[in-house]
């Protein structure tokens, strides 16, 4: 006990220690008689619980002057005692279930050194062997719950197996255990009502009953609108077209953010009037609308006979536009034009020869003394050291290049912004000398849609996602650990609260160094087919579900084109976080409605059990039933399947595993500490914890540190 008491116990609780001993050991000799007094400077909490078992482990051998091995085989004569004593504790702590805990961990340790060559039935646990060849079915005795057992091969132990049991252990629940090394048989059908798998299946019924009868019916979640890409190619271009049009206001023509970009084209327009005007790449008019009024007659193109369909709908009413299909690349374009407006299209021409083909052909379309005006975006395939957009096109500096290039075309005026130019060149007439160009530098005050906001990456890159696809193959990936994202709260959770702009900060790392987030299922896939992990993935977890999750951390999540996977503890949603009252006001949890929209809008979510308990101290029944329960619900909320849970307060025990997958889950995270690989047991797989109290740079080195291991 003095260890206890250096490591920074007081000296009551290393007296505390020492009673506890001594209790055990009075009961190891026969004793009932239980002084609670003494034990009541015994420390609590979780940590502890590990500590009082091995206290009792050790005083219970000197009182019954056994070796280790042979405890389990002497239960009957003080097992009643033990017990009583750790019911004692659990009341002193004022926590049963942690009495519970010590009372597993005790038995697994006493069946942990012993042979079992005879049934050992302790107070929770049975421990046998069991023909792996031929084996029995297996009664459980009353009171007890789980199993250790020794799989026996031709009087040897081939393997160990611990796991909860809810009933009878029928012989093909054997034979699936054993299924690993021994051959598999026909097996019978599970037709026994007091079995493990037969309570299963009846408290998955209860579990179904509850979810209807206490969840509102839900619409399905409407399919996720996909934005167009801005790098795809077809070989049909109409038909490429068409597909993008087929929902109406595919780019969004009338969020703040491009409107503002169709108010500084206006601005760029050339002084005095404008005779003719030719539009190409019009889409559904809502530009052509604005640029009527300020031109003599116009023409207004597009390669989608859809989208014109529409512009000329949204037109009516303007009697100088004239509307036509036209494939600007490919198609005869009208001349003596006194301007064009070609923008936001321009990307999508196949290569560089064909953007200074197509320039040649749009200075041949103008008057001389006419203009051309483009508005595009930059792009990182231009410079990866500047903000742009993550496409896998030539962006607006390669065009403004291929354009100030072409003969006769010559920049006048060019508006441009952190995220894109709009220049406007003109046609020298002959003899006519070029002035120096107009730059402004402006501003972009509106509001940025989340649609575009995904595809930039501010301030450059230091890789791009489809490069290191390509090029980086690697056996561990990053899952991520988070908890809350707050500014503020109780100081004692300081470690598991990171500030919006610490986050925020985090993911545009994550993005700007080329990763590319995934989902616990794609983990579990590329486990299962020891599939090498393409590029940089990293997964992103979050546990508790808290409310700030959708109001800090997912649009920041979204902006940086990064999803994350929630776990929610089902039976507190739309309530707060009681399991951390103790620490101050507890933090508000989502509620069903919000966990909906956010699965609708691409997040992922996941058991975090049912009530936030350490699953170490429930009842094989009750653990099962809020594995059941847990994921149904996250199932009706999201309209989808749900096969990943992680456990509370990271605690895990050996019945964990199993009962897991029994209840439908496939992958899991306990409470081990570092990256997941293509060796690891996808139902008990490690996390990085992403403490709140850390810098950018720790974050940084953490990640880095599993990119160095590939």
């Amino acid at each position: 006990m003095a260890k206890d008491n250096a490591n920074g116990g007081t000296a009551s609780e290393a007296l505390a220690w020492t009673a506890l001993w001594n209790a055990a050991s009075d009961c190891g000799r026969g004793s009932r008689s239980i002084d609670p007094q003494p034990l009541r400077a015994l420390p609590a909490g979780r940590k502890w619980v590990r500590e009082a078992a091995k206290v009792v482990f050790d005083g219970l051998m000197a009182g019954s002057l056994s070796a280790p091995g042979q405890l389990a085989a002497r239960w009957d004569r003080f097992g009643g005692a033990i017990t009583e004593l750790i019911v004692e504790l659990g009341k002193i702590w004022g926590d049963p279930a942690a009495g519970r805990r010590v009372q597993y961990l005790l038995e697994q340790m006493l069946l942990d050194v012993d042979d079992l060559a005879a049934p050992r039935r302790l107070a929770l646990t049975l421990g046998i062997r069991v023909d792996a060849q031929n084996p029995t079915s297996t009664e459980l005795p009353e009171g007890v719950d789980q199993i250790c057992a020794r799989l026996m091969m031709d009087s040897q132990i081939e393997a160990r197996v611990q796991f909860g049991a809810l009933g009878t252990v029928t012989r093909r629940h054997w034979l699936e255990l054993t299924q690993d090394f021994v051959p598999t048989e026909r097996l019978e059908p599970r037709s026994d009502q007091d079995s493990h798998f037969a309570k299963l299946a009846q408290l998955a019924a209860e579990a179904q009953e509850l979810v209807r009868s206490s969840a509102e019916p839900m619409e399905p979640l409407p399919a996720p609108r996909r934005a167009p890409a801005a790098d795809g190619h077809d070989k049909d271009r109409t038909s490429f077209w068409d597909r993008h049009f087929a929902t109406q206001d595919p780019w969004k023509y009338g969020s703040p953010y491009e409107q503002e970009k169709y108010e500084r084209q206006l601005e760029i327009l050339p002084g005095g009037a404008i005779g003719r005007a030719l539009e190409l790449a019009c889409a559904e008019g809502h530009f052509t609308r604005q640029l009527a009024p300020r031109v003599g007659h116009l023409t207004a193109t597009d390669i989608s006979a859809v989208a014109i369909g529409r512009a000329r709908a949204r037109c009516s009413d303007q009697p100088n536009v004239e509307f036509g299909v036209l494939d600007f690349s490919a198609d005869t374009l009208p001349g003596e034009m006194d301007l064009i407006v070609c923008s936001e299209v321009l990307y999508y021409l196949d290569d560089l020869a064909e953007l200074r083909r197509v320039a040649r052909k749009l200075a041949e379309a103008l008057a001389p003394g006419g203009s051309f005006i483009s508005a595009h975006a930059f792009v990182l395939r231009d410079n990866v050291e500047k903000t742009g957009f993550d496409w896998n096109t030539f962006g607006a500096q390669a065009i403004s290049e291929a354009l100030a290039a072409t003969e006769g075309l010559v920049l006048e005026q060019s508006i441009q912004t952190e995220l894109y130019r709009i220049d406007r060149f003109r046609r020298l007439s002959p003899d006519e000398v070029a002035a120096e160009p107009r730059i402004d530098h402006v501003p972009i005050r509106a509001r940025i849609e989340i649609g575009v906001a995904r595809k930039i990456v501010w301030g450059g890159a230091r890789a791009l996602r489809r490069d290191v696809a390509r090029s980086e193959r690697r056996q561990r990936v990053p899952v991520l650990m988070y908890h809350s994202i707050a500014d503020d709260g109780p100081a004692a959770l300081a470690r598991f609260r990171c500030t919006p702009a610490a986050f925020g900060s985090q993911m545009a790392w994550l993005r700007a160094n080329g990763f590319h987030a995934i989902a616990s299922e794609q983990l579990e896939w590329s486990i299962a087919e020891r599939e090498p992990f393409a590029g940089r993935p990293v997964l992103i977890t979050f546990d508790d579900g808290f409310q700030n999750f959708a109001d800090h951390a997912w649009p920041i999540l979204r902006a940086n084109d990064l999803t994350a996977e929630v776990f929610l503890v089902t039976d507190l949603v739309g309530e707060s976080a009681r399991w951390d009252a103790h620490s101050g006001p507890p933090t508000p949890l989502m509620g069903a409605g919000t966990v909906r929209r956010l699965a609708g809008e691409g997040a992922f979510f996941g058991s975090h059990m049912a009530t936030h308990r350490a699953i170490d101290g429930l009842s094989s029944s009750d653990l099962a039933a809020e594995l059941l329960r847990s994921r149904m619900f996250i199932e009706r909320w999201t309209g989808r399947p749900t096969t990943a849970f992680t456990a509370p307060f990271s605690v895990t025990d050996r019945r964990l595993g199993r009962l897991a997958r029994e209840c439908g889950y496939r992958i899991g995270f306990g409470g081990r500490h570092g990256p997941a690989g293509l060796d690891g047991d996808p139902i008990d797989l490690p996390r990085i914890e992403i403490r709140g109290d850390r810098s950018l740079d720790d974050f940084v080195a953490i990640v880095e540190a599993v990119l160095d291991e590939r």
